[in-house]
């Protein structure tokens, strides 16, 4: 287990290293920073001074080293637009993602998981095809569009529901959270349900596609044979074997999810880093998006090494074959 967890280890240094080059490049060759910082009528003079405070008169390879030695203390460099440290933008709108990341992972597993069985034991039942059509639809359908649906229905025409923003919310330290408050808990469920909707069809169909793969193996016909409680059989045997791949979709999707909320973010004018970097995009400040792409990386590296010891903690042939 020890030696895995190395292995793993090393393999996420080498792939942030080579993150860090490449938001390195974006930073030092995508636009000039000195253009986009300098006024309108600086002097020759004047941008050289800034060039070389900022340190862009340097060989390339200095250049790389300084701006690793920065990320690893923290520092990621000042925004353009905002003019403040982007460690601090990010500080303050992480909160506002992880927690609509959080209300969709739930909602996907609390309804996928128990679908996905239900279209396993009774495939033909009228129940599961319906679940099935929808889940079709709910798998082709872009993210935007049922964004805009959402907030056609609940928050035009019903006006159950706010359509913008993440509501009143409460500081707790550095943290802001929107689940303590009523209007929070109520600007989460449309963008939680719209982020929701695509993991939560792709699980229900996984689940769907495992169990009925496991029902059918030998070891299963064995538990039948000696009689065993159906429910034991569903879900202690095949729904346990079931959900291995899922835990691996489930933690991928959790950093897609995190990554690729931009246009649920957009859509629902939602102040978290999908919203900041689409401002980024568009003003092009080259700090934030090399930020963010280094934020992406780390955390799918993080979640793809928790997933590999999941697996070795849940499957005890790795264990076994590690060993």
């Amino acid at each position: 287990m020890f030696k895995v967890l190395l292995t793993r280890l090393g393999q996420a240094a080498l792939v942030m290293l080579v993150v860090s080059a490449v938001s390195f490049v974006m930073f030092r060759y995508v636009g000039d920073p000195v253009a986009s910082m300098s006024r309108e009528n600086a002097s020759a003079e004047e941008k050289a001074e800034l060039r070389r405070a900022l340190g862009l008169d340097q060989p390339v390879v200095v250049q790389y080293g300084r701006f690793l030695q920065r990320t690893l203390s923290g520092d990621l460099g000042i925004s353009y637009r905002n003019q403040r440290p982007v460690t601090q933008l990010i500080a303050e709108r992480l909160p506002a993602t992880l927690e609509l990341v959080l209300v969709a992972t739930i909602l996907s597993l609390s309804l996928g998981i128990p679908l996905g069985v239900l279209c396993a034991l009774k495939p033909n039942g009228a129940a599961a095809r319906v679940v099935q059509a929808l889940s079709l639809i709910g798998i082709s359908t872009p993210t935007f569009v049922t964004g805009i649906v959402l907030i056609l229905v609940f928050a035009v025409s019903l006006g159950w529901l706010p359509s913008f923003g993440r509501g009143e919310v409460v500081d707790l330290g550095w943290w802001s959270t929107g689940f303590l408050t009523l209007s929070g808990l109520k600007a989460l469920i449309l963008p939680g349900i719209t982020l929701a909707l695509y993991q939560l069809t792709l699980i229900m169909r996984l689940v769907r596609a495992e169990m009925i793969d496991v029902l059918s193996s030998d070891y299963i016909r064995f538990a039948r044979a000696r009689g065993l409680p159906k429910r034991y059989i569903h879900f202690r045997l095949a729904l346990r074997n079931a959900l291995m791949p899922v835990i691996t979709v489930t933690g991928l999707q959790i950093g897609s999810l995190i990554a690729f909320a931009i246009v649920t973010e957009t859509v629902f004018q939602w102040p978290g880093m999908g919203l900041l970097f689409i401002q980024a995009v568009s003003f092009v400040d080259i700090p934030v998006m090399a930020a963010y792409l280094l934020f992406v990386g780390l955390l799918f590296v993080l979640i793809n090494t928790v997933v590999d010891i999941l697996y070795a903690v849940v499957d005890p042939r790795l264990r076994a074959r590690s060993a």
